[in-house]
């Protein structure tokens, strides 16, 4: 009986070829040709983006309104004194629909009615058409 015969039955048993002329490759090397690409460049950051939540913007009521609009009125004549004041705002986010609210405290700099903004001492710039509730000490009226 003749044993059977392979294709590589030759050279299974011969010595794996070294170059003499080529470095090895170190096994970091090598293991980076066989690394995952992204086929879809963005697509990790697009999947990001839209799994982010944002807020809605509510709207207030008339009362709630008035009640605000009287509040910043207060706040203006009280403004050369520097109140401290706390501002809940609406920030629109600037890339898809809806936003957040951010509260900040601070001191009062001042409140352009032309641009619109409440000026802080820290250097915060609050749209005042974005202002939620505002809270500052009424003693100082």
């Amino acid at each position: 009986m003749k044993p059977e015969c392979h294709a590589y039955d030759d050279i299974i048993d011969l010595p794996h070829p070294v170059s003499q002329r080529h470095p090895q490759m170190s096994m970091q090397a090598r293991a980076a040709q066989f690394a995952p690409f992204a086929a879809l460049s963005g697509y990790e950051d697009a999947a990001r983006e839209a799994e982010r939540l944002t807020d809605r913007r509510a709207v207030l009521g008339e009362d709630a309104r008035a009640a605000l609009e009287e509040a910043l009125t207060e706040l203006a004549a009280l403004a050369p004194a520097q109140p401290q004041v706390t501002v809940r705002y609406f920030l629109p986010d600037a890339r898809k629909e809806g936003g957040a609210y951010r509260t900040v405290t601070g001191f009062l700099k001042r409140m352009d009615t032309a641009a619109g903004l409440l000026l802080l001492t820290n250097g915060a710039r609050i749209p005042l058409a974005e202002i939620w509730q505002i809270e500052y000490d009424a003693a100082l009226k």
